[in-house]
């Protein structure tokens, strides 16, 4: 009984070093770990005198609640942040409406003898040419920009064809080619559009840019 009475006393001791006794623990039936704690007293009552639960039976199982309850609050405060992150995104979104942008394409809208549209450099060029093509895909201007600095610069085309004939108002595509030297060297072009609308979804903020369709925030190169 000296045996029983030693293990008693190890389990009482790591009972208190856990929190106190179970009479101090909270008495609501939802919280898991005061139900943790009875089953495992009931436990200990029960067991066989000859053969009590050990220190390390305890301490693991006591180790198991205690690990139980920081994933509870740790999945609580991942929901915050996820709400918080959320409601973040949807604001971003929302002052979005209304503010033109540079997206990647290659589509330009003529209207009042004026179609905007961008290009990102990686690198400094000394040459760049944009050609602006009409629907059939045939080209309808050649525009010499010159060098230009690496980074998003934004044209104006002014709608006047190689001919010298003022172009239908309507959409166009554009082609941008980028020199160093004589060597080509990569040039992506940006298109040119205002948000009409913003939705959030699972893959996070997409913006609705008018006929370019719609954009990630990602998406976006220069905002004006």
């Amino acid at each position: 009984m000296a045996q029983v009475d030693q293990a008693n006393s190890s389990i009482s001791q790591l009972l208190a070093s856990h929190g106190g006794s179970i009479q101090s623990a909270r008495k609501s039936e939802e919280d898991p770990q005061e139900r943790f704690l009875k089953l495992l007293v009931t436990q200990m009552q029960n067991q066989d005198p000859l053969s009590p639960m050990d220190n390390a039976e305890v301490t693991s199982q006591l180790a198991q609640i205690s690990t139980v309850n920081g994933i509870e609050k740790l999945n609580g405060t991942l929901e915050q942040l996820v709400a918080n992150s959320d409601a973040k995104r949807s604001l971003e979104a929302a002052t979005m409406i209304g503010r033109s942008v540079l997206v990647p394409g290659t589509s330009m809208a003529l209207e009042n003898h004026a179609g905007v549209g961008g290009f990102e450099l990686s690198e400094p060029v000394d040459k760049l040419v944009v050609t602006i093509k009409d629907s059939a895909g045939i080209a309808v201007r050649d525009i010499d920009l010159g060098p230009q600095a690496a980074g998003v610069s934004t044209f104006v085309w002014n709608g006047v064809a190689n001919s010298g004939a003022e172009a239908a108002p309507g959409r166009y595509s554009f082609a941008v080619k980028a020199l160093r030297g004589d060597q080509e060297v990569a040039a992506s072009a940006l298109a040119f559009g205002t948000v009409e609308n913003a939705s959030l979804g699972a893959n996070g903020v997409a913006l609705g840019v008018g006929e370019l369709g719609y954009a990630g925030m990602t998406d976006i190169k220069k905002i004006f």
